[in-house]
């Protein structure tokens, strides 16, 4: 493998303009080397991997996180939803024992897809755990995000009380696996000047489990997901355990909406025919306006002021406004409602919502994965899941963890 990057390599891996990396190399932000052999100004790899944004562009090919299980590992997932992150361990190898789930029609469709899955329906507060102690791997959840009560500094498990959060660590607490999942949006980082992550750190400390820092937030675009997403992963991994955990390495390649929608590498036919919402009359004129991979600004002067009303004259891109996705771009975030104003993900060459189906292959569901209830109550639970490649990867990580560890509980 390549030690050193040129200057025009890095220009291209990490998107930024040759003029740029000079000017970082002058003030030292990123510096040049001397190449040993032609004396050429160039970079090492690992000054790269520095660059956190810039990790996926350096990561070569041919890389893969793929790991095989070397034994029955076995999960808890609470705030299962429809079922992604459970996929997504599936398909990495993980049975997922028991999946709570308080929405009616997530349960539907949970039961619908794997008939033999354990299914609790309801509040996760009725439900003891305690028949799992030290019979499961892995617990996982994406509980809300959700401020804390502070006593104190050092907050602890009884402070937290009344939140979801509590929840999740009251399980982890009665099963005590050897390594806990918790899935959340980037926004737990800053949520109360970062009180809150630290809180959950602390609570997770108290009841035995170091937490894997920094806490990482993963860009599904770099795991196989044609959709610009972000998810924090929370780990934390058992106090009697000296095992490393390391979080899945990113992919080069990036995949689009036509790699979504269309035969190819991700799904082996066009995206199946579902029903899907529709634009109002008046948005849909709009919309009409707006050229592939456009927005508001997009749009004749006296049409962005009519549609946008009062936050035309407010600050920020809002690039998420009467957006038309183009084919050869990943997606922008899925919503739960995709034809609500402020974040419109239009279709590239029809003016409309993307369909069920389209949703589900944009977050990486396989087709047969079908969905329960009314159209509003399906396009609810596609947008609130993990992707399941995205949580795929998670999984090959969490089995490569649980291995290391097995094999060094056996005897000698």
């Amino acid at each position: 493998m390549k030690k050193y990057v040129t200057i025009a390599e890095a220009s291209e891996l990490l998107g930024k303009s040759k003029e740029t990396l000079r000017r970082w190399d002058r003030e030292g932000k990123l510096p040049a080397v001397r190449e040993p052999m032609s004396n050429y100004r160039v970079y090492k790899k690992e000054q790269l991997n520095l660059f956190a944004e810039f990790f996926a562009g350096v990561i070569p090919d041919n890389i893969s996180n793929f790991t095989k299980t070397e034994g029955q590992y076995s999960a808890i997932e609470l705030f299962a939803g429809a079922g992604g992150l459970a996929v997504g361990l599936e398909k990495a190898g993980i049975k997922c024992v028991a999946l709570n789930e308080i929405d009616k029609w997530a349960c539907k469709t949970l039961r619908k897809n794997r008939p033999n899955w354990n299914v609790l329906e309801g509040d996760v507060r009725t439900f003891d755990f305690t028949k799992y102690n030290n019979k499961v791997d892995i617990v996982t959840g994406g509980f809300p995000c959700q401020a804390f009560s502070y006593a104190g500094k050092k907050l602890g498990l009884d402070d937290a009380r009344g939140t979801l959060f509590y929840e999740f660590a009251r399980v982890v607490n009665e099963v005590k696996p050897p390594i806990c999942i918790g899935e959340n949006v980037r926004g737990l980082l800053s949520h109360e000047n970062g009180r809150t992550l630290q809180g959950m750190l602390s609570i997770l400390d108290e009841i035995g489990y170091n937490v894997v820092t920094p806490v990482s937030v993963l860009k599904a675009i770099n795991f196989n997901v044609p959709q610009k997403r972000e998810r924090l992963i929370l780990v934390g991994i058992r106090k009697d355990i000296d095992v490393q955990f390391e979080y899945p390495k990113p992919y080069k390649k990036i995949f689009t909406l036509a790699d979504a929608l269309k035969k190819g590498e991700l799904f082996d036919t066009d995206v199946p025919l579902s029903q899907g919402a529709k634009y109002p009359k008046h948005k849909k004129d709009v919309l009409d306006l707006v050229p592939q991979k456009g927005y508001w600004r997009d749009l004749p002067l006296d049409i962005q002021k009519s549609f946008m009303g009062g936050s035309f004259y407010l600050g920020g891109g809002k690039t998420g406004m009467a957006r038309r996705i183009g084919w050869d771009e990943p997606c922008l975030t899925l919503t739960c409602s995709p034809a609500q104003k402020q974040t419109e993900r239009c279709h590239p060459e029809e003016t409309r919502p993307f369909t069920v189906r389209e949703y589900a292959r944009i977050q990486t569901f396989p087709d047969e994965w079908q969905f329960e209830g009314a159209i509003s109550h399906q396009y609810k639970q596609i947008g609130n899941a993990v992707p399941v490649n995205l949580a795929k990867e998670v999984g090959f990580s969490i089995v490569n963890f649980l291995n290391a560890y097995y094999n060094l509980s056996k005897p000698k």
